[in-house]
């Protein structure tokens, strides 16, 4: 039986990942095997700048807390080298990083399962979901939609202005 202050420690560690994976907006379980110093210092600092809390986890404990938190689905992925990537602002933000590093570095990650925005989501959706650029990128693009009938009527405009010899008024002062 083990000794009283390793339970109630252990204990403490279950809570702490269930709170996490219960707040989280994005939570991703990665396999790390044969990943080295220097890949695993790059990766963290990937991480770190995305505002990502990367750390090793011990499968049962993490087991636990899942359970804990509601989510009996990672029971049986849990085994081998395990790493949690977890967020709580842009949710695509752990899975974009592992795809792309996995990507550049070959046979070094890979993903195990996650959660995005309290869904389970398959090995196969992350991957998915790795593709996409991130939240600010995603919101650039819709306005930039939004912008080009604008900027087309305004091209336009101004082409048809300088074919009848006339200028386009910025708003400036006339030079003398």
């Amino acid at each position: 039986m083990p000794n009283e202050k390793i339970l109630e420690s252990k204990k403490a560690i279950v809570e702490a990942l269930a709170e996490k994976l219960q707040n989280a907006t994005a939570a991703v379980f990665v396999d790390y095997k044969g990943i080295t110093v220097a890949q695993d210092t790059e990766l963290r600092n990937q991480f770190r700048e995305a505002g990502v809390e990367y750390s090793v986890v011990k499968n049962t404990l993490t087991r636990f807390a899942a359970n804990k938190a509601g989510y009996n689905q990672f029971d049986e992925m849990l085994n081998g080298t395990t790493s949690l990537a977890c967020t709580t602002g842009d949710p695509i933000a752990p899975a974009r990083i592992v795809c792309e590093f996995a990507k550049k570095n070959a046979n070094v990650l890979s993903i195990k399962g996650g959660i995005v925005e309290g869904s389970v989501l398959s090995v196969e959706e992350l991957n998915a979901f790795g593709a996409l650029p991130s939240k600010d990128g995603l919101v650039a693009q819709v306005l930039g939609t939004f912008l080009a009938p604008i900027s087309s009527l305004a091209y336009c405009l101004a082409q048809i202005c300088e074919q009848k010899g006339g200028s386009v008024d910025t708003g400036a002062p006339a030079e003398a």
